[in-house]
């Protein structure tokens, strides 16, 4: 009998007990799993592998899972991607996160991440239709401000690739936004990160509680 071929998932989160608890889980489902601590880490696992879904975290250092998810989406529109935090509490993807499912540490159930998994791998196909179809929008640190205190971002236009200056008068929601570009006809789509949390809600540090029947970690 042949040896069923293990499906490939990314789990990428800063918290390490977080991966370890994730990896359990997958692994008992008959994932095979691989672990990376920020987005920076993430992709250069990507040089090595290339997963099926991908499970990743918002708020971490060095890169964040905003911006991680957005490099993907262009890089890899193919893969599908759960977001997983614990500063939200909605049932859907929040504003500017660029991901097919949400999952709230700490209060979604073990089993809600592992239908989430089976489902996007189920659709991959369609899902990959559908990231190409759109363009993903750049996510974009603000970059300090001018000589006259206004702050500013840095755009690089996805078309042209040259960059230019666009002040920032208010911080809102993490949301999707579109410029001209000053060089050629692009419409340069982007989201603006304007903190190391990213606008949200404090994250919660504690480890999500996942519970399966006959098992607890």
């Amino acid at each position: 009998m042949p040896t069923p071929v293990k499906h490939q998932l990314l789990v990428v989160d800063d918290d390490q007990s977080v991966r370890e608890v994730f990896t359990l889980l997958l692994e008992k489902e008959g994932y095979q799993v691989t672990t990376a601590n920020n987005g920076f880490d993430a992709l250069l696992k990507m040089k090595e592998m290339i997963p099926e879904v991908i499970i990743s975290d918002l708020n971490m250092p060095e890169m964040s899972g905003f911006e991680f998810l957005s490099v993907v989406r262009r890089r890899f529109p193919q893969l599908s991607v759960i977001a997983s935090s614990g500063a939200y509490s909605s049932k859907v993807v929040p504003s500017g996160v660029l991901a097919d499912a949400f999952y709230a540490k700490g209060q979604d159930s073990a089993e809600m991440l592992l239908s989430s998994v089976a489902a996007l791998i189920q659709t991959s196909a369609t899902q990959a239709r559908s990231h190409r179809d759109t363009s993903a929008p750049v996510w974009i640190p603000r970059n300090g401000k001018d000589s006259n205190g206004i702050p500013y971002i840095v755009i690089t236009c996805t078309e042209c690739l040259r960059s230019f200056p666009l002040n920032v008068t208010t911080e809102e929601n993490p949301e999707v936004l579109k410029t001209p570009c000053l060089f050629c006809s692009n419409m340069v789509k982007y989201i603006i990160d304007f903190s190391l949390s990213v606008f949200s809600p404090a994250k919660i540090k504690a480890v999500p509680v996942i519970t399966l029947k006959g098992s607890n970690f």
